[in-house]
């Protein structure tokens, strides 16, 4: 195994996508601070909204990743028919998914209240939850043609134009929160129009850009309002709904512990809000990295070039952990300031301080299952993925969650120590599967026991 290669061609890929996976989190941790500033009801707000509209925008991505996959494929098969298949009934996937998820959250707005949250961020949340949910559909279609950019291994342009909707996204929050130069100052919901303004012209500056390219002219639908094909959407969503199966677990356990959380108050929720944004900010380094795996695993595999599979699969997982052992140490060693950014009421920051070393506890396990998860989906394996990502975090994560929260009293530190519980689980059954799937000879049929 050529470790040293291998991992120099991922760094290469996973380089761009990483620092666009962390400006896309920062467009989160702008209105985290931004909205701290305001109030703690706020923040609260936009945990309980955050822990609603992940769901549905997870679930979205997980099932285009079957972009990243198909792409990858057609591009080691030297396919371009095949690519712009790929990119455009992903496209057409994602306006049709997203309409149909914007439509069911949006229809949960009168049931609000029926999450046992207090009273105060229930009465706060509805205009800014259906501003947030309005902005799913153009955040979808978003993702659909950036995979299919990184799947071609252009990822630079993809990451300018996401970067600029995150600075664009900043702006119009100072202007519309604090209403500097004459705009009416909004507060909460001026973070709302900002986050779907900005969505909106990041979908509109990625068709520009693709329209546009030389370099991607074979591989761009050249119509792109063709009728879908029944069996290529058949076989989109064969990959697609279980690698989002998989994810949504994840993501759902995560939601369910900021509901867990808002059982104990407005300053748990907040607290919960900074440690989530601090550890989802780290988590988008391993994302990136997860991203250019499934690429490469799909690259290589198109190819037929097996004999490579287990030299990538190892050097992801180094390259993983090296991340890990960084950010563990940051978060164990500066918790408390990194809290102190955020908001500046003592109990908040203390409390975010404490749930911080749980995070730091798991970066390696956490690291480790997203890039075998991604790895794993590159060889069309997604079906038993999802089952172990269920098992782990509903069977396991979310009812020890539950008993170290409220049985043993342990409140927000024990959602997240559940939580950390789940993420190991899935860690060791996902690198075992990894590494069974890339056993030297060894078959890389899709599912197989």
């Amino acid at each position: 195994m050529n470790l040293w290669v291998e991992s120099r061609s991922t760094l290469k890929l996973a380089f761009p996508l990483i620092i666009g996976q962390v400006s896309q989190m920062l467009l989160g941790v702008a209105d985290t601070v931004m909205l701290g500033k305001v109030g703690v009801t706020e923040l609260a707000v936009l945990t309980f909204t955050n822990s609603l509209f992940y769901l549905p925008f997870v679930f979205g991505v997980g099932v285009l990743t079957a972009i990243s996959v198909f792409t990858a494929n057609a591009r080691g098969a030297e396919d371009p028919s095949a690519g712009r298949a790929s990119c455009r009934h992903g496209l057409q996937v994602s306006v049709v998914l997203g309409a149909i998820l914007t439509i069911l959250f949006c229809c949960l707005t009168p049931f609000l209240g029926q999450f046992d949250q207090p009273p105060e961020v229930v009465a706060r949340t509805p205009v800014f939850y259906l501003t947030i949910m309005a902005s799913l559909l153009p955040a979808l279609m978003a993702m659909a043609l950036k995979s299919h950019a990184d799947a071609m291994d252009r990822p630079w342009p993809a990451f300018w134009i996401f970067l600029g909707g995150v600075l664009l996204n900043i702006f119009l929050n100072w202007l519309l929160i604090y209403g500097h130069w004459g705009f009416p100052r909004m507060g909460l919901e001026g973070a709302g129009v900002a986050t779907m303004t900005s969505r909106i012209l990041i979908v509109v500056a990625m068709f520009v850009w693709l329209e546009r390219s030389k370099v991607l002219a074979d591989w761009v639908p050249h119509r792109w309002l063709r009728a879908p094909v029944g069996s290529e959407i058949k076989r989109f969503l064969g990959i697609g709904f279980p690698a989002s199966i998989q994810m949504t677990c994840e993501v759902a356990a995560f939601s369910a512990a900021a509901l867990l959380v808002g059982r104990f108050g407005e300053m748990a929720m907040a607290s919960h809000q900074i440690a989530l944004m601090c550890a989802a900010t780290a988590f988008m380094v391993p994302l990136g990295l997860a991203v250019a795996l499934s690429v490469r695993v799909g690259e290589a595999a198109g190819r037929s070039e097996n004999s490579r599979l287990r030299a990538i699969a190892v050097s992801g997982w180094l390259i993983a952990g090296s991340w890990a052992a960084i950010s563990a140490t940051v978060f164990l060693g500066g918790g408390a300031f990194l809290a102190s950014l955020f908001n500046d009421n003592a109990n908040v920051v203390a409390l975010a301080a404490k749930i911080l070393v749980v995070v730091g506890v798991f970066q390696l396990v956490d690291s480790l299952q997203i890039a075998s998860s991604a790895m794993l989906r590159g060889l069309h394996e997604t079906r038993i993925p999802a089952l172990i990502g269920f098992i782990a975090y509903w069977m396991v994560g979310i009812p020890v969650a539950i008993v170290l929260s409220s049985v043993l009293e342990w409140r927000t530190v024990g959602v997240w120590w559940g939580l950390a519980i789940g993420l190991t689980i899935a860690c060791v059954t996902l690198c075992l599967r990894m590494w069974q799937k890339t056993a030297p000879f060894g078959a890389i049929q899709p599912d197989a026991p």
